[in-house]
């Protein structure tokens, strides 16, 4: 049986559902984005990771929203608007953010956490924390 933790889902067109390759690294999602560039920004990754530190990076995904939900733990996600405005979010189990496209983010984990992401990874940008 697969694990998200391990193999991510693809969200693609016509309501499809891809069980992804395992997850072996940021160079993974360069493969990712090959393998489905048919679909465009429409398609979505439905992934999930555990984590015991604080993120080391800031993201940003320009064409599409990207829903975080903490399953497990605390989180703190920081938003920085396009506006140059910006947001922070302490996230519980149970509880989610919608980062809108544009946004940049990053997060702080108290102990651990665990988050499910469904994101437009199409064009996903990173910068030093």
């Amino acid at each position: 049986m697969p694990s998200l933790l391990t193999q991510p889902i693809h969200l693609g067109l016509g309501a499809a559902a891809l069980v992804q390759p395992e997850f072996t690294g940021m160079e993974w999602y360069d493969d990712y984005v090959a393998r489905h560039a048919s679909d465009g920004i429409e398609g979505r990754l439905m992934s999930m990771y555990a984590f015991s530190q604080d993120w080391d990076t800031w993201e940003m995904h320009p064409h599409g929203a990207e829903v975080v939900v903490c399953i497990a733990g605390t989180m703190t996600v920081h938003q920085e608007m396009a506006d140059r405005t910006k947001a922070t979010v302490t996230l519980g189990a149970g509880d989610y953010i919608i980062n809108p496209p544009g946004v940049w983010h990053t997060a702080d984990v108290t102990d651990s956490a665990t988050a499910v992401f469904v994101t437009a990874g199409w064009g996903t940008e990173h910068r030093p924390r």
